[in-house]
């Protein structure tokens, strides 16, 4: 199911959670963790990205999806295709926390975003939004479309590559990555982590023969 098991209990008789503790952030793209049985690699962003997502999904079918007002509204500059593809959506966007104007044929204005993304590049997340709208159908495009964007927001709301995460807020993405359902998976399909076990560490240096 893509999620994290239970944790080991270690030589001292306390249980390591089964993400272990965070040791370093290796080039700004791979947390390293020691766990009860050795060594964890989390892909921090595509990690973040899934937690995002999940969190994003639960809040919009609860429909509490918590929106922050950006101090500047963002005007993005879109085809007229795109502006008319936008105003067919715009109360759905709204519904999923993502609060833009028609200001023209081929302007649009970001109001606000999701609150659990914190800060973002909000034209980025705006024409990946429509991008992600464009390849479906005019009927019932953002019921089609949701996941999609919902993957899309996730995705602009996660660490980013090569920004040194401090040793808590490793081990914070670690928890989270353990309370949060298919966490071992992004939201493209690929790994968010894998183990290396004393076992096999122990082969790759021919330990025991």
């Amino acid at each position: 199911d893509g999620g994290v098991e239970g944790g080991v209990e270690g030589e001292g008789g306390d249980a390591v959670p089964p993400l272990g503790y965070a040791l370093a952030h290796l080039h700004g793209v791979y947390v390293l963790a020691q766990a009860a049985d050795g060594l964890v690699l989390v892909d921090a962003h595509a990690a973040h990205e899934r937690i995002n997502y999940e969190r994003l999904k639960a809040a919009h079918g609860a429909r509490e999806v918590r929106t922050q007002a950006l101090l500047v509204p963002v005007s993005v500059e879109v085809a007229e295709a795109e502006g008319d593809r936008f105003e067919a959506v715009a109360e759905q966007l709204r519904e999923l926390g993502l609060g833009v104007d028609r200001q023209g044929p081929t302007r649009l204005c970001v109001r606000e975003v999701p609150a659990l993304l914190g800060r973002v590049d909000a034209a980025a997340l705006l024409r990946d939004v429509l991008s992600d709208l464009g390849e479906h159908g005019d009927s019932e495009r953002v019921q089609i479309a949701r996941d999609a964007v919902l993957s899309s927001m996730a995705c602009h709301g996660s660490v980013r590559a090569n920004r040194a995460l401090t040793v808590g807020e490793m081990n914070a993405l670690l928890r989270q990555m353990e309370a949060t359902p298919n966490s071992g998976q992004c939201n493209h399909g690929r790994p968010t982590w894998t183990r290396l076990s004393m076992e096999a560490l122990d082969g790759l240096f021919l330990r025991g023969r």
